[in-house]
């Protein structure tokens, strides 16, 4: 008998074969047993295509309003050590100097 792997979405071990699927019993998730089970990593790319990381450092490279406020994020203000993440609409979380915390679009970027 053939070891089975587990479920992708609840590591649960009780998988079968349904024809050419795998199922799980517990949450009910369904899966070909071809593909690959790793989910596929989403690539950050700057406004040049240039690929972004965690703890880069990037330019700003149009005026951008500050939602509720009268501030200005200015063209060529540099912003130090990113974080990406998947968050709504907005993929950069970080701290611009004279502003705070902010949320940036990777297409308003490019790597410094």
């Amino acid at each position: 008998m053939s070891q089975l792997p587990a479920c992708p979405k609840c590591d649960s071990p009780y998988t079968y074969e349904d024809g050419p699927m795998l199922v799980c019993p517990e949450c009910a998730h369904e899966w070909s047993a071809t593909e690959p089970t790793a989910p596929a990593q989403k690539v950050y790319r700057d406004a040049n295509g240039n690929e972004l990381v965690d703890g880069d450092t990037v330019t700003v490279i149009k005026d951008l309003k500050v939602k509720g406020s009268s501030l200005v994020v200015k063209v060529g203000t540099k912003v130090k050590n990113i974080r990406l993440t998947d968050e709504g609409d907005h993929d950069i979380d970080c701290k611009i100097d004279g502003i705070g915390p902010m949320k940036l679009k990777t297409e308003f970027v490019k790597k410094a």
